[in-house]
């Protein structure tokens, strides 16, 4: 597999604050790279370093094949875009006027390009309205253009859509797909609403006390979540000899209900409660969501 960007026991440490703490991940090409973690966790950080605003105090990365340490990393960089935190936009300027001065911070020779991206970004009909005038997602929109000047192969989002209207969300998320299918950019996104992210990502980093705990495929993480039988029955402990003879694993939570995390054929289950005289009232397919998941994997707690 080829990747974009690796880690290789990449530590940032401030006085007494292990910010990354030997952390090490890998980012595929073409993925979008859903970077899991609570405040204070490393997020920010590793983006940072990521992009050049800072430097490691330990460890390396890789970036399209070129060391950190490597005279080529500025070069590697080009092929980047970022929005870190919030997008850097000049609010008395008009959208195309903000492209227009990212395309000058870049040295970009014309302007040919602008009129294409702000199409791309469904800016192309905000006329003279300043940058001040938009909603949340359409700066957010704006700011996501500005990292598109210099056509990178990589885009970097943090918190994409954080504090955007549900229209909003669905805004950003249908660009990063589009951008992700049509222009084959490679996303790391930073979020912490978590059912969102499980629409878009193809691959996932869970970061903890600045390390790297799981590292999966979408696909992997269907398969670890658990998915279970929420039962609702007149007799738990009838049913409990029912999900023994059935080698079925369970849970049972109180007198009447229970979690088992197979798939019992339910007419079976209906007739073998019956011959214990347990009766089956309800019982619901419930699948963990990428939150539970998370949870799971570093505790409920906080770092802030």
């Amino acid at each position: 597999m080829e990747y974009v960007f690796r880690t290789d026991q990449l530590c940032k440490h401030y006085k007494h604050f292990k910010a990354l703490n030997g952390l090490t991940m890998n980012v595929p090409k073409g993925a979008i790279y859903g970077f899991v973690g609570r405040n204070g966790a490393g997020k920010t950080t590793l983006i940072r370093l990521l992009c050049g605003l800072q430097f490691p105090t330990g460890g390396s990365f890789e970036l399209y094949g070129k060391s950190s340490s490597s005279s080529d990393i500025s070069a590697a960089r080009r092929r980047v875009g970022a929005v870190v935190e919030s997008p850097s936009l000049f609010p008395e300027m008009t959208a195309e006027e903000n492209l227009r001065y990212q395309y000058r911070l870049l040295g970009m020779p014309d302007y040919d390009g602008i009129p294409e991206l702000l199409k791309l970004v469904g800016l192309d009909g905000t006329g003279k309205k300043r940058a001040k005038d938009f909603s949340l997602g359409m700066r957010q929109r704006l700011g996501i253009a500005a990292a598109l000047c210099g056509d990178p192969d990589l885009l970097v989002l943090d918190e994409p859509i954080n504090g955007l209207d549900p229209q909003g969300i669905i805004e950003i998320r249908e660009l990063i797909l589009k951008l992700n299918h049509e222009r084959k950019i490679t996303f790391i996104i930073s979020s912490h609403i978590l059912d969102e992210l499980a629409r878009l990502a193809t691959h996932y980093g869970f970061i903890d006390s600045g390390r790297i705990v799981r590292e999966m495929s979408a696909e992997e993480l269907e398969s670890a979540c658990h998915k279970s039988l929420k039962v609702h029955v007149t007799d738990t402990s009838a049913l409990a000899g029912v999900l023994d003879d059935m080698a079925l694993e369970y849970t049972i939570t109180d007198t009447s209900h229970a979690e088992t995390y197979g798939r019992p054929v339910i007419s079976d289950l209906v007739f073998a409660l019956a011959d214990k005289d347990c009766k089956l009232i309800s019982c619901t397919e419930c699948e963990e969501t990428l939150e539970g998941f998370f949870i799971s994997l570093v505790g409920g707690g906080s770092n802030e």
